[in-house]
């Protein structure tokens, strides 16, 4: 999401300034690479695949893009005058995921993507009716594997279940909202995920940068979205467990983005989180955090100040 066209966000890297992330990811091992098809309405996917396809060997590396938001609006939340405006564009009718796939295709220009996910279920179509169109997809080889992204634990059963009785594919993946200043996976999603197999690749794993900052007063990024970050992430325990970061990782000696990340890649069930760097800095402490152990007590002074949270970064229909 950070790289693509700054006009559809400010803080977005162009393909200039983008390109030496992909390289040093590369060079430091990393070959999961996450986009979509709505960040910078496809500039993103454009520019990821000439860089990785510049930088690595396809063959080594996943590529993970995702459908449901349309690809000509610059918009993050589903809306129903949106979908009613563009019903054939947006959303996980049969139609829009086999043209969006195709699209995603043609910008990444490669011939099959590794995982293909859904951005988020679509309360306006019947999930029935998507997981056929994602299996046509895999027979037709223009899809490895599918996943999903945050939804309710009872709906993402729902359409594991439908997929093995139809002898579907099923998803092999969850991106979830999932942190140390927001917990609420633990209650049901995880533990479903683990009992089906199925890996865990959390979205914002700091929170917006809130866990990632120094300092000890939070303040938004300078973004078009900062609306949305207060929505995600106001509750009054936030800055408590931020703080709580802050000090596990001044004593030992690390960027609290380190402990953040250490904390969730030791989390039952968790994958890989997906991390966004727009300076080199944010992409090499996530690479030093794979090596950071963290104490019991640690985890428990990291997690002590949580409090219960309202559903929060997805559709709730």
């Amino acid at each position: 999401m950070s790289y693509g066209s700054p006009a559809w966000r400010p803080w977005v890297l162009d393909e200039e300034n983008a390109r030496p992330f992909y390289k040093r990811a590369i060079e430091l091992g990393i070959n999961f690479f996450d986009t979509s098809d709505m960040y910078s309405l496809g500039v993103s996917e454009e520019i990821t695949g000439r860089a990785l396809r510049e930088f690595g060997r396809l063959d080594e590396i996943v590529i993970a893009t995702k459908v449901f938001y349309p690809a000509s609006e610059a918009t993050v939340w589903w809306t129903p005058t949106l979908k009613a405006a563009a019903p054939n564009t947006s959303g996980l009718g049969r139609k829009h995921v086999v043209q969006a796939c195709e699209a995603s295709l043609r910008r990444l220009g490669v011939d099959t993507i590794d995982l293909y996910q859904l951005h988020r279920l679509d309360p306006e179509t019947p999930i029935e009716e998507t997981l056929d169109a994602l299996d046509l997809l895999l027979r037709q080889g223009k899809v490895r594997y599918i996943g999903c992204s945050s939804t309710w634990a009872w709906k993402f059963l729902k359409s594991l279940t439908y997929s093995d009785a139809k002898g579907l594919a099923r998803f092999v993946s969850m991106q979830n909202h999932y942190n140390l200043v927001y917990r609420e996976e633990e209650r049901e999603m995880l533990p479903l995920c683990l009992d089906q197999g199925v890996g865990v690749i959390p979205w914002s794993p700091l929170a917006r940068g809130l866990l990632a900052r120094a300092g000890k007063e939070p303040t938004p990024r300078k973004t078009g979205d900062a609306e949305l970050a207060g929505q995600l992430y106001d509750h009054r325990s936030d800055a408590a467990v931020a703080e709580a970061n802050r000090r596990v990782a001044t004593a030992r000696g690390v960027s609290p983005a380190e402990t953040a990340l250490a904390w969730l890649l030791s989390r039952p069930g968790v994958t890989a989180p997906i991390i966004g760097a727009t300076k080199m800095e944010h992409l090499d402490a996530a690479a030093r955090a794979l090596d950071l152990e963290l104490t019991p007590d640690e985890v428990k002074a990291l997690e002590e100040p949580y409090e219960p949270h309202a559903v929060r970064g997805w559709i709730r229909g």
